[in-house]
């Protein structure tokens, strides 16, 4: 590659990191916007309902999430698979029957109307069914494509909600609406998606690469929120309501430098050892400015999520950062894993994840310190783990595509050798 393509793809990277950052937070101000307005126009109680009622569609969501990820490694290896459109059907039907059928239980744990669940369950199918979409235009890096698809389906996720609520709908109504242009995603982002000709479809999806990339997107929800559900369990309320206001600055670094990993994901797909390395780099660099800007100005970052009241919490805030800025590498990790083929991309975090409940159920920590320095070492710990496991698959890989290339070229050496022309006794 010479040095003037090569600053040409850096700069076409660096647009598609522009756009695709831009559009997540255009999907996070309609996301943050629907609390604000159910707080003008619902009581506390169904405010609570809706909160809770996202909050599900979220988690049943997730295998749409891993739906994505593992079309993106097919089109990016350039298998184009023939069954994509059944495994994504399939994928989305489950994941709403999930719903419908867990609607006695939810209704009745949760305290909500029972038409709250099925409606979820309506809104959980295109949801998860848009994941083709994405991940057909992340496999094929047309990201500007993919930075549209994003932002249209945040507004066809929260958007009718929104409406339903300036309407004055209620919260059975305003879900209800939200419903329904729910499903106006699944058309639109397939016409995004849409290739220019027509390409041969001739691989297959295996539904273990969904569930796969699925339980890893699982595994990073549920890390991200552990230390604050367990902060949750074992401290007094006001220590847990502190330790919450700086959860918030613990998945701000998080999902800060995400755009990399989303970026990154077709050329680790590939086998890109580059894409590897420049992927920690950056990631790793993001989390090293993201914590000593957070440590110079500690005072301020906890002013600014939690407000006053919260100082006390200042001496602590590049360690929440730097638990966050640790998940952000394991993320990448996570994605590198799955686009190697790893059977089990998350299992040094979900192991981590159950000594940390374990250590600290036993412990039984007291302040807001204690629990956070047993989710930084825990966070460290898997970081290292996965890290190891990358770096060994890496170079694993990598002496097999030379002993590939080394027989590659042994064998076309000797078929020179043996051929009608060769003139050697």
């Amino acid at each position: 590659m010479s040095e003037r393509s090569g600053a040409a793809g850096a700069a076409a990277l660096g647009r598609a990191g522009v756009v695709v950052t831009a559009a997540n937070m255009a999907g996070n101000l309609i996301a943050y916007a629907l609390p604000l307005l159910g707080a003008r126009f619902l009581d506390a109680g169904d405010l609570g309902a809706l909160a809770t009622a996202m909050a599900l569609v979220a988690i049943a969501a997730v295998p749409g999430v891993g739906l994505q990820t593992a079309v993106a490694v097919s089109v990016a290896r350039g298998d184009e698979p023939a069954n994509v459109g059944r495994v994504s059907a399939v994928t989305a039907a489950l994941c709403g029957g999930a719903v419908l059928l867990a609607t006695p239980v939810l209704a009745a744990a949760l305290h909500l109307p029972v038409a709250v669940p099925l409606l979820l369950a309506a809104m959980t199918v295109p949801i998860v069914l848009v994941g083709r979409s994405l991940g057909e235009l992340q496999g094929s890096r047309r990201f500007t494509g993919l930075a549209a698809a994003m932002a249209l389906l945040a507004a066809a996720r929260y958007g009718g909600v929104i409406i339903g609520l300036a309407a004055g709908a209620g919260l059975v109504g305003s879900i209800a609406v939200g419903a329904v242009t729910a499903w106006l995603a699944p058309p639109v982002l397939a016409w995004i998606a849409r290739t220019p000709h027509a390409a041969t479809r001739s691989g297959t999806l295996h539904g273990r690469a969904v569930l796969t990339a699925a339980s890893a997107t699982l595994a990073m929800l549920v890390a991200s929120y552990a230390d604050l559900i367990l902060a949750r369990y074992v401290l007094a309320p006001d220590e847990s309501g502190a330790y919450a206001v700086g959860a918030v600055l613990t998945r701000g670094a998080i999902w800060a430098p995400a755009v990399v990993t989303l970026l990154a994901l077709p050329h680790l797909a590939q086998g890109a050892r580059r894409a590897l390395a420049a992927g920690l780099v950056l990631i790793g660099g993001s989390g090293v400015i993201l914590v000593t800007v957070t440590a110079v100005a500690s005072d301020l970052a906890v002013r600014l999520v939690g407000g006053a009241d919260y100082r006390s919490l200042a001496a602590l805030a590049p360690y929440f950062a730097a638990v966050g800025a640790l998940y952000a590498v394991i993320f990448f990790l996570l994605n590198a894993q799955i686009a190697a083929g790893a059977r089990r991309p998350a299992g040094p975090l979900w192991v981590a994840i159950v000594v940390l409940a374990v250590v600290v159920i036993a412990v039984d920590p007291a302040t807001v310190g204690q629990v956070l320095a047993f989710a930084l070492i825990a966070a460290a710990a898997a970081t290292a783990a996965m890290l190891a496991l990358v770096l060994l698959r890496a170079r694993t890989n990598g002496q097999d595509i030379d002993d590939r290339v080394r027989r590659s070229a042994a064998g076309a050496e000797s078929n020179v050798s043996s051929s009608p022309g060769d003139t050697r006794s």
